[in-house]
């Protein structure tokens, strides 16, 4: 807790929303842009406490990091109205918790979900943003890998205790993730679950995971590259995970042929989606900051 502050504020519809911020430095201070973190589907801002606790140190730039938990998950209210669960009134909350908090400009990292997001969020209200790191996301999204979340989200399965989580999350998605050590699979533990009554429990509305159930191999998903285009005027980062269902070798090759701002990083050992501050990405990502930012 010492390592950052916590702020809530009010939506545009009521809800109370959630958001933290490494660095203690004020963000209309004069320097480095802050730096707005944006997580996948089910997650929160504690996915990203790793990379923010580098990115707020003199080694990894110093900067302003916040980090927000959308509506329906971590510490954010939960909706009445299950509807709200989408990207367009997520892509507001983000815009309304900007100005909440004071930012006028940032880098945004997105990933999954917070990627979509971001498309957009540079449609909508393109002078927010400075730079872009997409994080295992693009205008394409591989059927398999949705389904592969919808059945994942939706069976059921929790570990029955807090020291059989690691292990359990490893079961689960040790195969995709070889390069995570027994730390990182705590980390991930921290992230995902939140105590209930001293177990377990994930930390988002299940309304949210149950949105996923009439997808099948029949439902068309929506093609995203007019949305994509609203990004090629910022530097972009794209980080792919290596073992990745959800982002396809040749989708972030086209993305690449379509945006001449834009690198491309692998994630050795990781999958959908890579935590980012295992390996060189925490470096990587810092680097990026530092050269366009």
């Amino acid at each position: 807790m010492d390592s950052f502050s916590e702020h809530f504020f009010p939506s545009n519809d009521g809800l109370r929303l959630y958001g933290r911020i490494y660095g203690h430095r004020s963000l209309e201070a004069g320097g480095s842009l802050p730096v707005v973190c944006l997580a996948g589907l089910t997650r929160n801002s504690r996915d990203f406490h790793c990379l923010a606790l580098h990115l707020s140190s003199p080694v990894g730039g110093s900067r302003t990091v916040v980090c927000l938990d959308y509506r329906g998950r971590g510490q954010s209210e939960r909706d009445p109205d299950k509807s709200h669960y989408s990207i367009p009134v997520e892509t507001n909350d983000v815009i309304t918790a900007c100005h909440a908090l004071g930012i006028e400009r940032a880098v945004f990292i997105g990933t999954s979900r917070g990627g979509l997001i971001l498309h957009l969020l540079a449609q909508q209200m393109p002078s927010l943003i400075a730079a872009v790191v997409l994080n295992d996301i693009g205008p394409v999204i591989e059927r398999g890998g949705l389904l592969a979340i919808r059945d994942y989200l939706n069976n059921g399965s929790r570990p029955q205790t807090w020291e059989d989580a690691p292990a359990h999350l490893r079961a689960l998605h040790g195969t995709e993730f070889p390069a995570l050590g027994e730390i990182d699979w705590r980390d991930m533990t921290n992230a995902i679950y939140r105590d209930e009554n001293g177990y377990p429990a994930p930390d988002f509305d299940q309304a949210i995971a149950k949105q996923l159930l009439p997808l099948d191999a029949s439902t068309p998903l929506p093609d995203l590259w007019e949305p994509f285009q609203a990004l090629g005027q910022y530097p972009l980062l794209l980080i792919r995970g290596e073992n990745t269902r959800l982002l396809a070798e040749e989708t972030a090759t086209e993305m690449h042929r379509r945006h001449p701002k834009m690198t491309l990083v692998t994630a050795f050992g990781q999958g959908h989606a890579p935590l980012l501050h295992v390996g060189d990405l925490k470096q990587d990502i810092a680097e990026f900051l530092e050269t366009t930012a």
